[in-house]
């Protein structure tokens, strides 16, 4: 049986995500911004929580670990390369090693970019990729830390798995991630439809997230940096893309 996904907002505009396999009973969290809501959900579902993996060591994804572990026991995962920073960490991962669910497994990734050990975690049988605040809804993650370089090459392994999947990011910001977007690539038909049912969602208070790898590739300009070269003017992918990336911290659309 696949993975049962829950999709929880937290703070003003953070997303946190619950994933049970209904044949073990066994429940895993992404992040954690802040306790109370994931654990009501727990508690709703009659969900016990096995194990807590975490994307990165910002505040607004981790604050809520320490409450969360004293009240489930659940252990924590995390970067290696992250964990001087993240809550003591039951398992330290690396790119390429395995996390499991149940019966499902996932992969970790390495999409260091807005943070240096940033991961992200792939179960490819479920169609799942939580991406936290590397490829977003629409956006990306500004970069704190890593050079655009490093962001183009986390974004374009995102970008090579199979376009049918969900991408699980961390945040509500895609209206005005795709704000930006039809600012640099107005001639996009799939990007207007796009605008038009996320406005309608967000004005029935539904969730734009998570959404489909191929809208991303079809709607996000940071995806789209190699189609986007005459609007930058770059000679290269990630020069495109840097430029982009710019543009948006500087965008007041």
């Amino acid at each position: 049986m696949p993975l049962i996904l829950e999709t929880i907002a937290c703070l003003t505009d953070n997303y946190a995500y619950l994933i049970h396999d209904d044949t073990t009973g066994e429940t895993a969290l992404i992040d954690a911004p802040e306790a109370t809501p994931i654990l009501a959900r727990l508690d709703e579902k009659g969900w016990d929580l096995s194990q807590i993996l975490i994307t990165h060591h910002h505040s607004d994804h981790i604050d809520g670990v320490g409450d969360i572990v004293a009240a489930t026991g659940a252990r924590v995962l995390g970067a290696a390369a992250d964990a001087h920073r993240l809550p003591k960490l039951d398992l330290a991962l690396a790119e390429g090693d395995a996390v499991h669910v149940g019966q499902a497994e996932g992969v970790v990734m390495d999409v260091s970019g807005h943070t240096m050990g940033h991961i992200a975690f792939y179960f490819a049988q479920d169609h799942l990729v939580f991406t936290a605040d590397s490829l977003m809804a629409g956006g990306c993650g500004r970069l704190f830390e890593g050079s655009p370089d490093v962001m183009w090459q986390s974004l374009q392994k995102i970008a090579d798995l199979p376009s049918d999947i969900w991408v699980c990011s961390g945040h509500e910001y895609t209206s005005s991630n795709l704000a930006f977007a039809a600012h640099v690539d107005p001639d996009n038909a799939a990007l207007t439809a796009r605008i038009d049912r996320v406005a309608k969602a967000r004005a029935s208070g539904r969730a734009t997230v998570p959404s489909r790898l191929s809208g991303e590739l079809a709607t996000n300009p940071f995806l789209r940096a190699r189609q986007l070269k005459s609007v930058t003017g770059a000679t290269s992918d990630s020069e495109s893309f840097a430029i982009l990336r710019e543009m948006k911290n500087n965008f007041r659309g």
